[in-house]
């Protein structure tokens, strides 16, 4: 695949996720991309996938774009981002623009993968937890791989409200209420004592960069992300490690605690881990399961893409829990939250 066709896929996957203008803007990108800039070149130096389920280098760029809106740099960009509307001609004039002026920073900006720390995942995470606590109700030792800036390790302080059904606190910082197809999920009583969160470039919603990041990556024409994550992080109180995810994990399974569940939870974030490290995280967990006990249960939640590339039929949810090494396949989810699909094995 090359940049110009992976602009234009991650266009329509922006479009299926209600994001139009990100649509547009991906389009502009592959109209007006030089290859023989600096930038360009940059980007045309990494190898395999670069799409969104690889490199993701869209969106890298496109993240740059909004973070020169954000931080002001650039008023013909704030003139054609949203809340403004602006014709295709003036866009293009305004990114082409762009890439020529703050080609710099766009190349520093696009070193790093996108880091959303998309919040409204956390509804899967509170319901899969949920089928966890159904089979071991035991206090949780929360772990997730790729945290980002930690934020959906605060699921417990949010409410999952189905219908005129909640699961959550009496007094969440954030309701979440996505589209819900099929059954509800257990209720179970949720005590987390311990949480903690790995990635190779954590953020901190309380460092001005770090949250120039998180919501260069929201995109411009979806306000309500960028308020659901302010909502979250105004519970924060977990500093997320930097690090190997799978070295982490090695430790982190390395003293199960008696009487407690270890839940180990990723949301799209496995994909951006080398295969050869897929295979060595999974090889540890099902060590780790092999070992466990009734008094030591271990369960491993995940909500990740299985192959999609257009995010048309959303991200698979497993859950795997020993003793047992029981699978279940709970369902399938947007990969913004915005809909869940919940299946009966729950």
């Amino acid at each position: 695949m090359n940049l110009l066709q992976a602009f234009e896929d991650q266009a329509i996957s922006c479009g299926r996720l209600d994001s139009p203008f990100m649509g547009r803007l991906l389009r502009v990108l592959a109209q007006v991309w030089q290859p023989k800039t600096r930038l360009g070149q940059a980007m045309a130096a990494y190898t395999g996938d670069i799409g969104p389920v690889g490199h993701s280098l869209p969106l890298r760029i496109a993240g740059g774009l909004h973070a020169l809106v954000l931080t002001g740099r650039d008023e013909g960009l704030i003139a054609a981002y949203p809340p403004h509307t602006v014709d295709t001609h003036t866009l293009s004039s305004a990114v082409t623009l762009a890439l020529s002026e703050h080609e710099a920073f766009l190349m520093e900006w696009a070193k790093s993968p996108p880091q959303t720390n998309e919040v409204r995942r956390s509804a899967v995470l509170i319901a899969g937890a949920l089928v966890a606590l159904s089979h071991f109700q035991r206090p949780i030792v929360l772990s997730e791989l790729g945290a980002s800036g930690g934020l959906n390790l605060m699921w417990n302080h949010f409410d999952l409200k189905i219908g005129g059904t909640s699961f959550g606190p009496k007094d969440p910082a954030l309701t979440l209420s996505p589209d819900w197809d099929g059954p509800l999920p257990p209720h179970a009583s949720i005590d987390i004592v311990e949480r903690t969160g790995i990635d190779l470039n954590p953020l901190d919603p309380n460092d001005p960069d770090d949250l120039l990041r998180l919501k260069a990556y929201l995109w411009a024409d979806q306000a309500h992300r960028l308020a659901s994550t302010q909502a979250a992080a105004s519970v924060l109180n977990v500093v997320v490690e930097r690090g190997d995810a799978i070295d982490w994990l090695e430790c982190k399974l390395a003293s199960p605690k008696a009487g407690h569940l270890h839940l180990i939870q990723n949301t799209v974030a496995w994909q951006y881990l080398p295969s050869d490290a897929q295979k060595r995280g999974i090889q540890l967990l099902e060590a780790a399961g092999a070992h466990a006990t009734p008094d030591t249960p271990l369960a491993w939640l995940s909500m990740e893409n299985d192959g999609d590339t257009t995010g048309g039929i959303g991200a698979a949810i497993t859950l795997r829990i020993w003793p047992g090494n029981v699978t279940l396949h709970l369902g399938r989810a947007d990969f913004h939250g915005r809909w869940v699909q919940w299946n009966d094995q729950a």
